[in-house]
Formats: C-alpha cells, sequence, structure tokens
C-alpha cells in the first residue's frame, strides 16, 4: 500500500492521474451505453455493427487511460515510446475487447458475461505491460511479482463483479462502469508501483512524450465525437421512434392512457378523453388515477358505487393493483366500456378504454332476436303439436271407420267410393306426417335412434307394403338382400324403413310398366363397412336439370308429375335429411324416360341379436278372453276402435278420462290398456303413472300398456314411456295394427323391453 501511494503522490502527475480517470470514466460510460444500445437493436447486421462499435470505444478509451497515466509518470523525464509497441499495445486492446464481446454474446445468463468480462480485462493487462515495454529506457523493465499478482487478479476481481452488476434492475449502468474504471485503475497503478527498475529515459530514439500526448489528444477526440455522434444519432432514432409511437396512439381506436409506478398520469391520447367525457377537463399530467376515479364519482358516473361509494372504489383499486384486469362497465348515461389495465416492467400501468355501447346494443339486439326466433319457433311447434293432435284425430274417424265399413258387405258403386275414401285419407296421414318430420328436422329436434333390429327383416317389411301395389300394376317387383348385408345391425329403424319406404313409393308411383326392385348390399372399404340400398325402376326418369331441383323442398321434377301423379315434393327432402343425420347419403340417376335408380349409403355397424324376451305372469293373465280398458275422451275415437274390435271374442271396457280409466283398473285385471294422452279431468299420462303404482302398491305383474293418441311427436312418445306406458300407436292407426296388438298384448312389453336396457 505505501508503494502505491508513494507512486501516485511522488512518481505521477496527480492532475494527469486525474485527466487520466475521467477519460476513462468518460469513454467506457459512453461505450457501455452504445453496447445497451445495440443490444436492444433487432439481432442482424445492424446490432453486430452497434456491438463492435461500443466494443472499439471501450478499447480506445482504456489505451487513452493507459498512456495520459504514463505520460504523467515521472514528470522530470521526457520518454521516448518504441512506435511498434506503441501500435502493437493498440491493436492487442481492440482485439480483446472485440473478443470480450464475442464471448459474453456467445451464450445467455451471467456465466457467460463473466466469461466475457475476463476476456476484456486479459486484453487490457497485455495492452498495459506490452505499453509498458514500449518505454525505451537504457536496461530492461522488472516488476515485484507480488504487486503484479495483485494488480491483474484484483482487476479480473473487479471486472467479473462488473459483469454480475449487470443484472442488477436499478443502479446498473454506474455500477458496471464504476467497477470497470476501478478494475482498470488498479491494474494500472498497482502494477506501476510494482515496478523494480528505474525507468532512465534513452533520449532520441522511439515516440516523445509530447507526441504520444498528442495522439492520446487525438484519440480523445475520436472519443469524444464518435460518443457525442452515438449519442446523437440514438436520441434522434428515440426522438423518432417516440414521434411514430405518439402518432401511433393519437390514431388508436380506443383510448390509453399511461401512469407511472405511482399511478399517476402521464401520457394520453386524444380517445381517451373522448370516451371519459366527465373526467376529461381534469385530464392532466401528474394527476392520480384514483383522483379521476373521484371525479366520476363525484358526477355519479358509476351507478353501481352509489350507496357504497368507498367500498366500490377501495375495490376499484385493487383489481387495478393486481395488474391485469380485463372488465366491462356501465356508466349512469348509459354508455358501456371495457377497461383493461396492464402493468408495465417497470411498475407503470397503462390502462385501455374502449367504448363497446354499440357492440352491446347489437348483442341486445340479437339476444332480442334469438329470443323472438325460440319464442316463434317454439309457438311453431306448439301449432304443430296442436293442429297434429286436431287433425289426427277426426282423420283417426275417417279412416277406422272406412276400415270398419270394408268389412262389410258392398256394392261395386259403394266399394269403389270407399276405395277412395281410404285413398284420400291415407294420402292426408302421409303429408301430414312429412310436414311433422320437416318441422322436427328444421328445429333440430328430430333425434336419430341407435338401437340393435334386424336389417332383413327391416328391409322385407318396408318392400312388402308396395308389393301388392306393384303387382296390380302388372309391374315385377324384386327385392334382393346379399348374405354379408343381412342381420342384425344398430341404427334406427323406423328412419331406415322410412327413407326406403318413401323411394319405393315413388318408384312405384312413377313406373307405369316395367319393374321396381331393391338390392341390398354390403361394400367393405379402408374406412369401414358401408351398406348400399339401390331403389331401381323402369318410370318416366328425369334429367339432370331436374336432378338439381328433386330434393328441394316442396319441389317436383316437373311441376306437371304434381297434379299427375300428386304428392307434396317433401318425401325426397326428408331422405336426404334424414340420411344425413344417420351418417349417410342419398343420391341418384336417371335418363329421362328410361327410369330411375336411387342410391341409399349407410354406415354398416354389426350388432348382437337380442336374447328372447318371456313375461310369464303376463302370459298366464292373458289366456282366455282378451280384457281390454280403452280411455278416449273422442266419442268418434271409442267408435272407431269399438267398431274394428267388434267381430273378435274379446271383453272392451271404454271410459272417457283418465280418473275413470284408474277407477277400472283397480276394480279388475287387464290384459291390455289403451290410453289417450289428453283427456280432462285426468290426463293420460297421469292416470298411467297411478296405474303403475297401483301394481308395484301390490306386487302386480306389469299390464301391457299402450297410449293410443293424436299426439305424435318425439316428446310426446318420451313422455309415455317415462309415465310408464309399453308402447305408443299414434292416430291415425290402421285397424290391422290394432288387432295385432290386441291379439298379442305381449308385442308391447316386448317392444318396450329394449328402452328398459
Amino acid at each position: 500500500m505505501g508503494d502505491l501511494i508513494y507512486c501516485l503522490s511522488a512518481e505521477h502527475d496527480l492532475r494527469l492521474v486525474l485527466a487520466a480517470a475521467v477519460v476513462c470514466l468518460g469513454g467506457l460510460a459512453l461505450a457501455y451505453e452504445r453496447l445497451g444500445e445495440a443490444m436492444r437493436s433487432p439481432a442482424g447486421p445492424r446490432r453486430r455493427r452497434g456491438l463492435a462499435f461500443g466494443a472499439a470505444l471501450a478499447a480506445l478509451a482504456v489505451w487513452c487511460t493507459h498512456f495520459l497515466a504514463m505520460v504523467g509518470y515521472r514528470p522530470d523525464l521526457n520518454l521516448n515510446y518504441d512506435a511498434a509497441l506503441t501500435v502493437a499495445s493498440f491493436v492487442i486492446i481492440v482485439g480483446g475487447a472485440l473478443l470480450g464481446v464475442a464471448v459474453a454474446r456467445a451464450g445467455s445468463g451471467w456465466p457467460w458475461r463473466v466469461l466475457g468480462a475476463l476476456t476484456f480485462m486479459g486484453g487490457v493487462c497485455a495492452m498495459h505491460f506490452v505499453g509498458m515495454y514500449a518505454v525505451a529506457t537504457d536496461r530492461p523493465l522488472s516488476w515485484h511479482f507480488h504487486d503484479v499478482g495483485v494488480a491483474v487478479w484484483g482487476g479480473m476481481a473487479l471486472a467479473a463483479a462488473a459483469a454480475c452488476a449487470s443484472r442488477l434492475e436499478r443502479w446498473r449502468a454506474p455500477t458496471v462502469v464504476g467497477l470497470a474504471v476501478l478494475a482498470i485503475c488498479v491494474l494500472h497503478f498497482v502494477a506501476m508501483s510494482g515496478l523494480n527498475t528505474p525507468v532512465v529515459t534513452d533520449a532520441g530514439q522511439g515516440v516523445s512524450n509530447t507526441v504520444l500526448l498528442t495522439g492520446v489528444a487525438g484519440g480523445l477526440a475520436l472519443i469524444i465525437v464518435f460518443g457525442a455522434a452515438g449519442t446523437a444519432v440514438s436520441a434522434w432514432m428515440r426522438l423518432s421512434a417516440m414521434g411514430q409511437l405518439h402518432q401511433a396512439i393519437a390514431a388508436m381506436p380506443d383510448g390509453l392512457g399511461f401512469y407511472d409506478k405511482n399511478d399517476r398520469l402521464m401520457i394520453w391520447n386524444d380517445r381517451y378523453a373522448e370516451v371519459n367525457p366527465e373526467v376529461a377537463p381534469h385530464l392532466r399530467r401528474g394527476i392520480r388515477f384514483e383522483d379521476l376515479v373521484r371525479v366520476g364519482m363525484g358526477q355519479d358516473l358509476y351507478g353501481e358505487a352509489l350507496g357504497r361509494e368507498e367500498e366500490w372504489l377501495a375495490r376499484r383499486l385493487a383489481l387495478r393493483a393486481s395488474g391485469d384486469s380485463d372488465f366491462e362497465q356501465q356508466l349512469s348515461d348509459g354508455r358501456w366500456l371495457r377497461v383493461k389495465d396492464r402493468r408495465s416492467s417497470r411498475g407503470g400501468t397503462v390502462t385501455v378504454s374502449t367504448d363497446i355501447t354499440p357492440m352491446k346494443r347489437d348483442a341486445i339486439a340479437l339476444a332480442e332476436a334469438r329470443d323472438a326466433a325460440e319464442a316463434a319457433n317454439h309457438a311453431k311447434s306448439l301449432f304443430l303439436a296442436n293442429m297434429s293432435h286436431e287433425i289426427r284425430t277426426p282423420l283417426n274417424g275417417v279412416i277406422g271407420l272406412s276400415q270398419a265399413l270394408a268389412r262389410t258387405d258392398l256394392d261395386v258403386n259403394q266399394r269403389q267410393m270407399l276405395d277412395l275414401i281410404q285413398s284420400s285419407s291415407h294420402t292426408l296421414k302421409a303429408l301430414l306426417s312429412d310436414i311433422l318430420d320437416l318441422a322436427r328436422v328444421e328445429s333440430g329436434r328430430l333425434d336419430i335412434a341407435d338401437e340393435a333390429f334386424d336389417l332383413g327383416e327391416a328391409v322385407e317389411e318396408a318392400a312388402h307394403l308396395y308389393a301388392a301395389t306393384a303387382r296390380e300394376k302388372g309391374l315385377q317387383f324384386f327385392v334382393q338382400i346379399a348374405p354379408d348385408a343381412r342381420g342384425w345391425i344398430r341404427g334406427d329403424i323406423v328412419r331406415v324403413k322410412q327413407v326406403l319406404t318413401n323411394l319405393i313409393s315413388n318408384a312405384v308411383k312413377f313406373t307405369s310398366h316395367g319393374l321396381v326392385s331393391l338390392t341390398v348390399e354390403r361394400i367393405e372399404a379402408a374406412e369401414g363397412a358401408t351398406l348400399r340400398f339401390a331403389v331401381q325402376d323402369t318410370g318416366i326418369g328425369f334429367t339432370e336439370d331436374q336432378k338439381s331441383r328433386l330434393f328441394g323442398r316442396f319441389e317436383q321434377a316437373d311441376g306437371a308429375i304434381t297434379r299427375q301423379y300428386g304428392g307434396s315434393g317433401l318425401g325426397l327432402a326428408i331422405c336426404q335429411q334424414l340420411s344425413l343425420m344417420m351418417g349417410g347419403a342419398l343420391d341418384c340417376e336417371s335418363q329421362l324416360g328410361g327410369g330411375s335408380t336411387f342410391f341409399l349409403t349407410l354406415p354398416f355397424r354389426a350388432a348382437e341379436a337380442p336374447a328372447p324376451v318371456v313375461h310369464a305372469e303376463a302370459m298366464e293373465a292373458s289366456q282366455g278372453t282378451t280384457r281390454v280398458l280403452l280411455a278416449d275422451d273422442h266419442p268418434t275415437n271409442r267408435r272407431v276402435v269399438e267398431l274394428i274390435l267388434q267381430p273378435f271374442d274379446l271383453d272392451l271396457t271404454i271410459v272417457e278420462n283418465g280418473a275413470e280409466a284408474v277407477a277400472a283398473f283397480r276394480q279388475q285385471p287387464f290384459d291390455l290398456v289403451l290410453m289417450d294422452m289428453q283427456m280432462p279431468v285426468m290426463d293420460g299420462l297421469t292416470a298411467t303413472q297411478e296405474i303403475r303404482r297401483h301394481e308395484d302398491v301390490l306386487g302386480l305383474a306389469r299390464t301391457p300398456l299402450v297410449m293410443l293418441t293424436a299426439n305424435a311427436l318425439p316428446e310426446h312418445v318420451a313422455a309415455g314411456h317415462a309415465a310408464g306406458a309399453d308402447g305408443h300407436l299414434s292416430k291415425p292407426f290402421s285397424a290391422e295394427d290394432l288387432i295385432a296388438l290386441v291379439a298379442d298384448p305381449m308385442s308391447a312389453l316386448r317392444a318396450a323391453q329394449p328402452l328398459a336396457a
């Protein structure tokens, strides 16, 4: 320590020592700023040039510091320097600085920064001793190695500390630069104090102090010029970027305000004042956010804060303090604002206010339109349900009575008139079913069942319905099912049969001679097996232009067909919708006058055949005369059932409402209960629940119960099953269906078994 003090006080000009320290401090500060500016630039050539410039600036500052201190050493001597070694020292420090920056940027994290700082400090050490050996003396220089070690390792330690200090958030720049200056000063002056050989000038050789001082002055000039230029360019770029940022903020469609870490307003755009017109006159730099909110509260701007102002304000400030809030706020004048608060990296807060009043109004209008549409859809569904019930009830009378009348003795003219009645009633029934199916498809209320059924049996039943009609027209009628397509599959048997019967019905209707055929085959493909149904005829056919309209609602290939053949034009549209809902497709090909072929494809999903179910108690109860309980409030419907079942040996009990049905069931057992759904006093659903409750209390066997009703929508069927019904026979029903049910009441229980599984 004594040597260091002696070296500084006796062997150095303290004015030049101080000047050297100032040069080192100023030069390294400028270099640090340039390096930081470069690191904030996007990766690429611009960043690399900035890093190289900063490293060169640091090297020049250190070199000038060293030789300015050397000019102040032994001021009584006029030292000379070897020119080559002096230049070599400059090259060494520049190379060390560039290499140190490259090492620091080779990886991420503090270890790489420390390694880069040590590399740079190693270049400083090499520059120092080469610069010392550049002094022209009459004898070789030597040092006390202890002092040299302290100088080198002390400088290295301080350089490493400066690299670690770059991780600090506050006071980063002065700490890093201060430690770096201290490291260079320790290296230089501690090493100079350990100089063992007195320096004696060897005049006349090399570069003199005057020339060297001129070079140092030039270096300082370069530092000042490049530093000032770099600072000016950086400032200009920041101002330019800030100007562009201000323009961008001003052009934002949303209001933006920036508050500092003390929540004081610093920057805001015009839109921020526009979306907050009540507090706009109070917007000024430095006003606190809380004060602005209190201004709004004083004007009763926040309706939800009325009567609990302080509590509401505390909650608002707590939400803002979270640093990440996003909420919608309705003002007392009816406007809606969306407010977002985001915390900046330095503790400030960015507040974005957006006027969403038009969006809210649109949302309210859309909600009202949605509610109106849902109400209209509900009203339509209710209307269709009511119309279905009201039309099916008299239609059931027409069909039922005509079927009962058909079993009596009639002359030829009466038989023809009866046939017309039956044909018209069946057409009306089909039209009613099509309209209801279309309404359910449009409303999304048509569900596709997923149950096991025998495909071959379902196809043959669908084809059998029109086999007689085809033979009456003199047509050949074929049904061919491939062996690998037979068996049990999963799907909706009702909808499959509906599509097939519609296609077969059209084929028979539009074919006057030739044939109608239905073929079913199974096609294997990489994505899975499919079923391909083909309904072919030799009928009137249609063109490609007519095909484009064929699957439209209320469309026919030719408008004249409606008059010639009849039909609503809904069947194919519904079939196509059903095929899509079942995961398949419906297509066709035809030639005008050359017949048509319709192709239905459905996914093939194999299923196990269900085990047969036997209800012994119910079978024993059904021995002898069949006892049937009919509950229906409509006289015509009661008479229709009575006339249809009149020729058969059975005991028929007829009541007019659900209460009478429950009373009759409690008095005696029945083999079958036929229950209407809409009745006075007690409806059919309630009566069904009471009957099931009576059976449970007394431990009686389950009696087959079928809803015989004009309520035919899916929700009605589901409601019947939920109440305890085993089946659902919709009006108008055919005499054959009713007779088959009465002849085998157990069929209702067998049909209901999968529903309970």
